[in-house]
């Protein structure tokens, strides 16, 4: 049965949705979609108030890590924290009270080459039982090719039954942005999400393009109710006028 997973996006100390596609080191190419008078604590207040663990705090890029901390603050081991993450410091946010960390970027080297041996340096830091891999992808030719640093550089990765199966013996979970269309409430990715939902082994979250409550019935048929979805930009928490995040609630528990 699909779940709702909360988020809570920062940049630069803020809670914010952005569209991920302009997400680079060049600022004046970022669009914002909300930006929110509300600290990071308060929204994880919320979604322990309301039961919602296994949400994800994201550090989208620098000056986000006290935010970040006093998030997980709130509500020690119902949340899970990625962005900058790696074998050093993965410890440390395990400490600050992340039930997982989720790591990308610092499974490759600058040209997007996998290095497996950073991969079993992240599991001995934290083990396999605290690691989730966000597979954040873009469509490329070949198919969805996995984009690091902001989803902005593709990788040698592509997403396939056969990469979920390989990296399954290191992590407990998958998180999976449909990066051309995080954050612009036009629709998921229906192929992306029907192949995904094919591979059943671990827990896998899906993100990006959700703009309707439909889109959650959607998800749950397509994957057979193998996967949980997040959604942000159209949620009223984050200025959306699309979909009430007690509508959502209340889905969730007529679901079960």
């Amino acid at each position: 049965m699909t779940r709702f997973r909360p988020c809570i996006d920062l940049h630069r100390g803020q809670v914010k949705q952005i569209v991920g596609g302009t997400l680079s080191q060049n600022e004046s190419e970022l669009k914002t979609n909300f930006v929110s008078d509300r600290s990071s604590a308060w929204y994880a207040q919320l979604y322990k108030k309301d039961g919602l663990k296994g949400g994800h705090v994201i550090k989208l890029g620098p000056g986000n890590d006290l935010a970040a901390k006093n998030a997980l603050a709130v509500w020690p081991g119902g949340l899970q924290i990625g962005g900058g993450i790696n074998a050093q410091n993965a410890e440390e946010w395990i400490e600050a009270g992340a039930s997982h960390v989720i790591v990308t970027s610092c499974l490759f080297d600058n040209t997007g080459h996998f290095l497996e041996h950073k991969l079993k340096d992240l599991v001995s830091a934290v083990g396999r039982a605290h690691l989730v891999i966000d597979l954040s992808c873009r469509r490329t030719s070949k198919g969805w090719t996995v984009a690091m640093n902001r989803w902005q550089t593709l990788t040698e990765l592509q997403v396939t039954v056969q990469t979920l199966d390989v990296l399954a013996e290191s992590c407990v979970e998958f998180l999976i942005h449909a990066a051309d269309v995080e954050g612009l409430c036009s629709g998921i990715d229906r192929e992306l999400v029907s192949m995904l939902g094919q591979w059943r082994r671990l827990p896998m979250t899906y993100a990006g393009g959700i703009f309707k409550l439909s889109d959650f019935d959607d998800i749950n048929s397509l994957s057979r109710g193998a996967m949980d979805a997040t959604v942000g930009s159209a949620l009223d928490l984050f200025g959306g006028k699309l979909i009430k995040y007690e509508e959502l609630l209340d889905w969730q528990r007529r679901k079960g």
